[in-house]
């Protein structure tokens, strides 16, 4: 059954009741990886956990389908390469969800690759909160699994 979600903006990624930020390292160059990340039909192919990727409403949103049959439509709430490119949900089958926003920022590294900070940020139901602290570190696999394909894909 999808849900609309609460709407959001950027300044929901800093104030968000569950909130995670991973980072990774890339040797790929910053414009590479704000290219990557603003290509939505991409996604699946180094994001694992994407299985399709659309983008809709002219680059306004997305259309994502996780492993496990998840499913959310996305507005992009910032794409200003290279500092930021971020998103809300806006529909999704994930159960007790009230709202959630991602924010991706790119910023060069000290070795001359891409330093990756990826913040996932979500409020929700009482039963959906303690839930979402269960399953942190699947998101943290799931993230550096996406970073490594990624920069693989880059380099190549």
């Amino acid at each position: 059954m999808a849900r609309r979600l609460r709407p959001v903006g950027l300044d929901f990624v800093a104030l968000a009741p569950v909130r995670y930020v991973f980072t990774r390292e890339l040797s790929a160059p910053v414009e590479k990886v704000c290219g990557a990340l603003e290509s939505v039909p991409g996604w699946a192919e180094w994001f694992p956990r994407v299985t399709a990727a659309r983008p809709v409403d002219a680059g306004a949103g997305r259309d994502i389908t996780l492993t496990g049959g998840l499913r959310v439509r996305e507005s992009v709430i910032a794409a200003e390469a290279p500092e930021v490119y971020a998103y809300r949900v806006d529909v999704t089958n994930v159960p007790g969800a009230r709202a959630i926003a991602e924010e991706w920022r790119p910023a060069p590294a000290a070795g001359g690759g891409t330093r990756v900070r990826w913040t996932f940020a979500t409020d929700g139901t009482a039963v959906h909160r303690p839930a979402m602290k269960a399953v942190r570190g699947g998101q943290a696999r799931a993230f550096r699994d996406a970073m490594t394909a990624l920069d693989r894909r880059l380099n190549t």
